[in-house]
């Protein structure tokens, strides 16, 4: 049948699917827009289960923080490649999903998922009135690449304000401060994103790990003291003060009292908050792509494959 120029062209404003995608739609819906509409969701949620197991290593960090500063949502959102990370369709998702965990109380990703994400964004559309879930899946359509939303924290204040920093769109970081000031809690917050701190103070730490930790530096001192001739050993009581010794320098490595301040190396992190009278209860930092496996290809023999030619 004959479809004009001009239905092809609303159809595409609509969905922002390609021209030829649109014609074939519209032919097979027998030029009815709405049909068609019904066709390419229906056509672009198959393919979106198709595309579910392939890798989402790269992305973006999306942060919504609420007015007065006693709560904030750090969001993590991936794709498959850097360029779509980039899309304003991709941002704009991120963006909204982010807005509208700041203003619901879901705590799992399934909870997240289930969102009305015109409802809880405010009234900003993404992809139509739908779950974040349908949002998702119909991006996946739209862009042709595997989109996971992955993980968020949120993090509240009673006492305190919830202070944040986002390092390009790559790493997001949420600290809760009480006392101090604005700076002090946006300093943290570089902090934590440039040093990558564990958890907060040793009590966060794992006592397994600790043991662990202790086993291995036992083992190392046992071994460099058998190098050496007898009378060059170490007394054997010196021995568990040097394995605590190397115990509290892991501990001054991985959390965030004990590492030295980023802007000021000569204090530590604790010493600074306790000289302006503040504390951090606790923190999150996300990172893109962190602990993804990422697969190896080579982008031209892909393209030589597809084309017939290897």
């Amino acid at each position: 049948m004959n479809i004009s120029a001009a239905l092809v062209k609303d159809l595409r404003e609509r969905t922002g699917s390609g021209m030829m995608e649109c014609k074939k739609a519209l032919v097979e819906a027998g030029g009815d827009i709405e049909a068609a509409i019904e066709l390419m969701r229906k056509s672009g949620l198959a393919k979106a289960d198709k595309k579910s197991s392939r890798t989402a290593a790269e992305g973006r960090i999306a942060l919504k923080s609420s007015v007065d500063g006693k709560s904030a949502v750090v969001l993590e959102i991936n794709c498959e490649t850097d360029f779509v990370a980039k899309n304003d369709d991709f941002i704009a998702f991120a963006d909204a999903v982010a807005q509208a965990l700041l203003a619901s109380d879901a705590s799992t990703l399934d909870e997240a998922l289930a969102l009305n994400l015109a409802q809880d964004a405010g009234g900003e559309l993404v992809g139509g009135n739908a779950s974040i879930e349908e949002n998702r899946r119909e991006l996946i359509a739209k862009l042709g690449e595997n989109i996971n939303v992955r993980r968020f924290e949120r993090c509240t204040s009673a006492n305190g304000v919830i202070a944040s920093y986002l390092h390009g769109t790559r790493i997001g970081v949420l600290v809760e401060i009480i006392g101090g000031d604005v700076t002090l809690g946006k300093d943290i917050a570089m902090h934590v994103a440039a040093s990558r701190p564990v958890c907060v103070d040793e009590t966060g730490v794992s006592p397994d790990l600790i043991a662990k930790e202790r086993e291995i530096a036992l083992a190392q001192i046992e071994a460099e003291e058998n190098e050496k001739p007898e009378d060059k050993r170490k007394p054997a009581a010196l021995i568990p003060k040097i394995v605590e010794g190397k115990i509290n320098k892991f501990l001054g490595e991985i959390t965030l009292l004990g590492q030295p301040f980023v802007k000021d190396d000569k204090q530590t992190v604790g010493a600074l908050l306790k000289s302006k009278g503040a504390s951090v209860p606790r923190f999150a930092r996300l990172e893109v792509g962190e602990g993804i496996a990422k697969e190896d290809s080579n982008f031209a023999e892909e393209v030589m494959t597809q084309a017939g030619l290897r």
